[in-house]
């Protein structure tokens, strides 16, 4: 059965190419999703597609108000919002068939957690990606 913060789980997202849907990213520099993506896109070679209240284009790439705007598959939404929040976003992600849900650091809903887990995605909670890379060493 899958499990939270599997490391093969954790390897295996960060290191397949795939389009990881950002949600909370915007324009705004001071919010850690603008440098987390771009290492994403720069450093890991993901496509990224922003997701955010105002639909915000970052990156180069074009930005959605829901992840239900976003053009086809989805491998990955990483979460970039308040844990109270956070569950809503996860349904989202389970509705439109993405294959993971990654919950930044600081976010926690363990309930939504599970909810993915049972519809069969990977989830990932907790963490950054980049913490995670540099501690496997990409």
């Amino acid at each position: 059965m899958a499990q939270i913060n599997d490391p093969q789980t954790i390897r295996r997202l960060l290191t397949t190419p795939g389009r990881w849907a950002v949600v909370g990213l915007s324009k705004n520099p001071l919010r850690p999703a603008v440098d987390v993506s771009y290492f994403l896109q720069q450093d890991l070679g993901h496509e990224i597609i922003p997701v955010s209240l105002k639909g915000d284009d970052v990156h180069g790439a074009t930005g959605y108000k829901t992840l239900a705007e976003v053009p086809g598959s989805i491998d990955v939404v990483d979460c970039f919002v308040n844990s109270t929040k956070v569950g809503a976003v996860v349904d989202e992600a389970i509705a439109v068939g993405a294959k993971a849900v990654w919950l930044q650091l600081g976010v926690v809903d363990e309930e939504a957690a599970q909810r993915a887990l049972q519809a069969g995605l990977d989830v990932v909670m907790d963490t950054c990606p980049k913490i995670e890379a540099a501690r496997i060493g990409l």
